[in-house]
């Protein structure tokens, strides 16, 4: 049984029909979901706007597409497991296209395609794409990688943070305190302060910028919880 059950897994129309579902109860939490926005005109700060950067927590990504406004195309990097392998196809079903690369271990960058993948971020950028991604360390809940910062810098695209969370979920005591969306409840979508990255900083200022970004996406994460009227253990104790 363990057996067929790991072949079932492997099949490309298994996967697609776990997206597919996925997709669709991702949109039924989305119409049922009372969302509250801040600031106000979220959408329209951001439709004039060239390329971006968006970025959210590990664990808080799950609805993160409900903050893409339609007009923008984005692009999200998704590893070559067979998790992210569904996961590429739920992010098709939302509108997003992904491109499939991972970071890790210098020696293991090649094959987990984090060089190829890289480029074509950096491609997307140029090509008036946004990005989407997560920002924390591996493993390390709720603290922000230097990737992302050097991406900013090395396309002169501002990275937003964004929050996009509901007071119906479930919360899971997952590494990333991973939170996954119910219907019928009150959500939140918050924008951050936009953080600009120099071509020319050296690394202790690149590491402020890194410090910054970690503080605004708490800071942002502790205001969305907040106002749908249940915090999030793992931000209770951060101030605004």
């Amino acid at each position: 049984m363990h057996i067929m059950l790991k072949k079932l897994g492997r099949s490309a129309w298994v996967r697609e029909c776990v997206a597919f579902c996925v997709a669709v109860y991702l949109w039924f939490v989305r119409i049922t979901t009372r969302f509250v926005y801040e600031p106000a005109d979220y959408f329209q700060r951001l439709e004039g706007l060239g390329p971006l950067i968006a970025t959210t927590w590990h664990g808080q990504h799950f609805i993160i597409h409900y903050a893409r406004p339609k007009s923008r195309r984005f692009t999200v990097m998704i590893s070559r497991s067979g998790d992210g392998d569904i996961n590429a196809r739920i992010a098709r079903r939302v509108g997003i296209e992904p491109i499939r690369g991972s970071g890790g271990e210098a020696q293991s960058m090649h094959r987990k395609g984090a060089v190829s993948a890289s480029r074509s971020v950096l491609r997307a950028l140029q090509e008036n794409v946004s990005v989407l991604m997560t920002a924390d360390v591996p493993k390390i809940a709720r603290k922000a990688g230097i990737g992302v910062i050097t991406l900013a810098q090395h396309s002169g695209c501002p990275i937003y943070p964004v929050a996009v969370v509901t007071g119906h979920r479930f919360d899971f005591d997952t590494w990333d305190k991973a939170s996954f969306a119910k219907p019928f409840g009150r959500g939140a979508i918050v924008l951050g302060e936009p953080i600009y990255v120099a071509a020319d900083l050296n690394a202790a200022e690149l590491e402020v910028k890194r410090q910054h970004l970690e503080t605004e996406l708490n800071r942002i994460h502790h205001r969305a919880y907040a106002l749908t009227g249940h915090p999030h253990k793992a931000f209770a104790e951060i101030s605004e």
